[in-house]
């Protein structure tokens, strides 16, 4: 991985959805107003003909799965039907969700079983860009990486004007030579080799007119890659991260770190004469610079737009964490060198000491609601690890002084051998995750949980 930027601390002040390639919105609304996603098995063009198609999992068989908005305040109501060969759930990545609804299988609710249903329902409290996947830990890399994962959007009550609102799912697909999923047989990290946006093969191409604002609202479900993005062409201004808005700003380098989850709304301006060309570009590992998108303007300019203005903050979280009265607690990541033997599958890593396939049955801490809560991620691994916290946001804290970044954060990259300090208010009650998002590590060791009274 090439190093990771961050964040530019400095400002820069300043419709129906339109995705980069079509993202069905179907879903199978029920009599009593649920609206049913089925886990089942499809295939899946990943390449063009005359390749093999890959056999998938989706939500109604799409990968990503049907696209579910709401406006802020509206009632989700999802009813999922199961009909794989393994138990399955649905965790709504990023929601600031009630427990019982969060999806966590083995936490929060029993795993949907072979032919079961389940029924979430829940009102979300921020708006933002989020997503939904499978969340039972023994079986979520398996099912996500084969394509059991789907966005929700939940809008602002005012947008920002934009003349495309592009969704951007980026993936990476680890085939085998009958273009098959592979690699799920062993412990072994998977990066593919296949990387896609919406399942398309990249480079994807846009033509649009001189001068267009573009809303991307960028996701990345990979395995295990960690990714570095840049933008070419465009100033990007970041508008919200992890779905949660902050002051726009511009990234350092014009590029973007993003870790498995990460989502980040971007406002861009293309150039403004016609034929002119821009691009975001996945920046290579041991491997070539790639195009994702590609755009290119085309056709009448439009007239000029006002300067890209910050989104309207979430007055719903704290303006201030206080520090000096917070719980504080480190969580040491170790691997288990060589790995456990005497477990299968094997454990490959452990916190604070302890190993486990699951949520061990007692809390790593607990605290009463309201209570400040300062974590340190320490990660004494030879690999990036990127931990996330459900049922909150947090901030992500100075390395050197007692401040805090601009932004929300529902995970945090730890880079090898570092430490990182991250702080949140436990102000929503009851079982929380505390768990790798990287693919295929909570089964092994790296998942625990707390409690909030």
């Amino acid at each position: 991985m090439p190093p990771i930027p961050f964040f530019s601390r400095r400002l820069f002040l300043g419709q129906t959805l339109a995705t980069v390639l079509p993202l069905s919105t179907r879903a199978q609304p029920a009599p009593d107003g649920f609206r049913v996603l089925e886990a089942r098995k499809n295939t899946l063009q990943l390449l063009p003909e005359p390749a093999a198609a890959t056999a998938v999992w989706g939500f109604d068989g799409e990968v990503p799965g049907p696209l579910l908005r709401y406006k802020k305040g509206e009632e989700v109501k999802v009813r999922l039907v199961n009909k794989l060969d393994q138990p399955t759930s649905l965790n709504w990545h990023g929601v600031r969700i009630v427990n019982a609804m969060d999806g966590a299988g083995g936490l929060t609710q029993e795993p949907v079983p072979p032919g079961g249903s389940f029924d979430y329902r829940f009102t979300p409290p921020d708006s933002g860009l989020f997503w939904y996947h499978s969340e039972v830990l023994a079986f979520a890399r398996e099912q996500t990486g084969r394509g059991l994962y789907g966005v929700m959007i939940v809008d602002e009550e005012a947008p920002p004007q934009a003349d495309r609102d592009m969704l951007v799912v980026l993936d990476d697909w680890k085939l085998d030579g009958k273009n098959q999923i592979a690699g799920f047989d062993s412990g072994a990290e998977r990066i593919g080799a296949l990387v896609t946006v919406n399942s398309h093969a990249v480079p994807v191409e846009e033509s649009l007119p001189p001068s267009s604002r573009l809303r991307l609202r960028i996701l990345s479900v990979a395995d295990t890659r960690l990714m570095a993005i840049s933008f070419n062409g465009v100033t990007p201004l970041i508008l919200a991260v992890d779905g949660q808005p902050c002051e726009a700003f511009e990234p350092v380098r014009r590029t973007i770190p993003l870790g498995p989850g990460a989502r980040f709304d971007v406002m861009c301006d293309l150039p403004g004469d016609t034929g002119a060309e821009a691009n975001v570009t996945l920046l290579g590992d041991n491997e070539p610079d790639r195009v994702l998108l590609a755009f290119k303007t085309a056709g009448e300019k439009r007239s000029p737009l006002p300067p890209v203005a910050s989104l309207t903050q979430n007055l719903a979280l704290p303006r201030e964490i206080k520090l000096q009265a917070a719980r504080k607690l480190d969580i040491v990541i170790e691997a288990i060198s060589p790995p456990s033997p005497a477990t299968n599958p094997p454990l490959y890593w452990k916190l604070n000491g302890v190993a486990s396939h699951g949520f061990a049955p007692a809390p790593l801490f607990s605290v009463k609601r309201g209570t400040p809560v300062t974590l340190g991620f320490v990660n004494h691994t030879a690999m990036v690890q990127q931990m996330r916290v459900h049922g909150h946001v947090m901030r992500l804290l100075h390395d050197l002084d007692d401040g805090w970044e601009p932004y929300w954060r529902d995970a945090v990259l730890v880079p090898e051998g570092k430490t990182k300090h991250a702080a949140f208010v436990a102000s929503n009650p009851g079982k929380w995750a505390i768990e790798c998002s990287i693919a295929g590590r909570q089964a092994s060791g790296m998942a625990t949980w707390f409690q909030v009274t």
